[in-house]
C-alpha cells in the first residue's frame, strides 16, 4: 500500500507519531480510563508494574514512576521516553524479558500482540507469565476488527495499520489459556480504534 512508507517514516519520528495516534484515538481517553479502572495503579499499594511494548511511554504517567518499568524493542522510542516520561525504561524483546521470575505484580500490554505472529505472541505471553507473580493482574488491549457495518473510519485505520495480525476475540483468548484466567473481557472504542480488552489473572 502506498501509504505504508509514509506511516513507517512517521512512526520513526516519535513526536509526530504520538500526535497522530493522539488524534485518531481521541486523546487516549478510553485507554486511560481502562488502566485506572482495571489496574488501579494509584490505589495505595506497593505493586511493581510492567508496561510491555511501552513505545514512547505514552501511558507512563498513569503509574507511580518509581514502580513503573517500560519495555520496548525500539531504541528510538526508549530514548524518547527516557527524556520525556517518568519511570524506568529498557530496550528488550517481549519474548526474552530481562527479569527474574515473578518480578512484577501487574502489567499492561497495549497494542502489541497484533504486530506479532501467533508463535511469537504466545512466546511473549509465556514470558509475561514467568515475570508476573501469582495472582498478578495483566491488562491487555488489542486492536480487533470493528463490528460489521460500523465504524467505517476504524476499518480504514485497520487497512493502514502496520500490525499484520489484527485478530478476533477467540483468537486472542486462545493465547491466554496457558497460565492466565480471563477475569473480564469487553469491547472498547478509543476514537476510531476498536479494541478487545482482557483483564487477566496469572495462575499459581
Amino acid at each position: 500500500m502506498m501509504l505504508n512508507p509514509v506511516l513507517n517514516r512517521l512512526s520513526a519520528t516519535p513526536e509526530l507519531w504520538n500526535r497522530l495516534r493522539w488524534l485518531v484515538e481521541a486523546g487516549f481517553t478510553g485507554e486511560h480510563l481502562a488502566i485506572a479502572r482495571e489496574l488501579r495503579p494509584w490505589h495505595g499499594d506497593h505493586r511493581r508494574f510492567l508496561d510491555l511494548g511501552c513505545g514512547t511511554g505514552e501511558f507512563a504517567a498513569d503509574f507511580p514512576p518509581h514502580r513503573y518499568v517500560g519495555i520496548d524493542p525500539s531504541l528510538t522510542y526508549i530514548r524518547f521516553a527516557v527524556q520525556r516520561r517518568p519511570g524506568t525504561y529498557l530496550a528488550a524483546s517481549g519474548d526474552a524479558l530481562p527479569f527474574t521470575d515473578q518480578t512484577f505484580d501487574a502489567g499492561l500490554i497495549l497494542g502489541v500482540l497484533h504486530h506479532l505472529p501467533d508463535s511469537t505472541a504466545r512466546a511473549v505471553m509465556r514470558e509475561v507469565y514467568r515475570v508476573m507473580r501469582p495472582g498478578a493482574t495483566v491488562l491487555v488491549m488489542e486492536d480487533t476488527p470493528p463490528p460489521p457495518g460500523q465504524n467505517p473510519l476504524g476499518h480504514l485505520m485497520h487497512a493502514l495499520d502496520r500490525g499484520g495480525y489484527i485478530r478476533h476475540d477467540a483468537d486472542y483468548q486462545a493465547m491466554f489459556g496457558d497460565g492466565f484466567d480471563i477475569a473480564r473481557n469487553y469491547h472498547l472504542r478509543s476514537g476510531i480504534c476498536d479494541y478487545a480488552v482482557y483483564v487477566l489473572r496469572r495462575r499459581p
